[in-house]
């Protein structure tokens, strides 16, 4: 179950690999609904979701932990499924126009811009993943994406698909 937690917060964050010419700094929401063709890929990730919300508060604590090292806060689960997190993009980010993304492990990054956009991929070996999108801008302020993601993080190969849909909320981060 850890593994496919994991791969949930992975395949939600790890779709964070974007940039914008002018993404304002401060908090973030980040919005993401994981799909997959695997109707037993999608029942794990329903329950696994379910466990998160319930999770145990030392759990959660270590969760929590692991989402501030990377500017993030703890995934909540919302009534269709999707999940949302809070992220925050520092001025330092904004200036090299980084998203936090919350990999963990050895990741490379290929951002293409294009009009109103940009095409995204990266490739991570630990754990083993990686996908392919598109990202559209809405001014500085909010962004719209779509991005194919494979991972062997539960051991197997799973496809899945990921939407986001990202809004800035606020000039400073809440802690």
């Amino acid at each position: 179950m850890k593994r496919l937690s994991a791969l949930i917060i992975l395949a939600a964050l790890g779709t964070g690999c974007a940039y914008a010419q002018n993404m304002k700094p401060g908090q973030w929401e980040m919005t993401n609904k994981v799909m997959s063709s695997n109707g037993q890929t999608n029942a794990a990730m329903a329950n696994a979701m379910k466990q998160l919300a319930n999770m145990p508060p030392e759990q959660r604590a270590q969760i929590e932990a692991m989402m501030a090292q990377h500017g993030a806060s703890m995934p909540k689960v919302g009534a269709d499924g999707g999940m949302s997190i809070k992220a925050c993009v520092t001025p330092e980010m904004a200036a090299k126009h980084e998203v936090p993304t919350g990999q963990s492990g050895k990741c490379s990054h290929n951002n293409t811009p294009v009009a109103g956009g940009i095409d995204v991929s990266f490739s991570c070996t630990e754990p083993p993943s990686s996908g392919h999108g598109q990202v559209r801008f809405n001014g500085d302020t909010g962004f719209t994406m779509q991005m194919d993601v494979t991972s062997s993080a539960t051991g197997q190969p799973q496809q899945m698909h990921v939407e986001t849909t990202g809004r800035w909320l606020a000039a400073t981060c809440s802690k």
